[in-house]
């Protein structure tokens, strides 16, 4: 129960789109016509924003796995 609710918030999280940008940058690039220069940095921005996340799951799948491997142990 608890993995597939996992999947399917992380399913939701990746495929609602989200603006990341700052007020200044939005205001500046809003300014300029067409908005490919808004979009491209915008995208820059969620691109740089996802390693941190990973790397904090990864993290704590780590512990996580350790301390089952550890459970596991003493029950043993």
């Amino acid at each position: 129960m608890k993995k597939s609710a996992l999947i399917l918030i992380l399913i939701l999280l990746v495929t609602i789109p989200a603006d990341a940008q700052c007020a200044m940058c939005r205001a500046v690039l809003e300014s300029e016509d067409g908005g490919a220069t808004a979009k491209g940095v915008n995208n820059g921005i969620m691109y740089l924003m996802v390693f941190p996340y990973l790397l904090v799951g990864a993290i704590g799948y780590m512990v996580y796995s350790s301390r089952k491997k550890d459970k596991k142990k003493l029950s043993n």
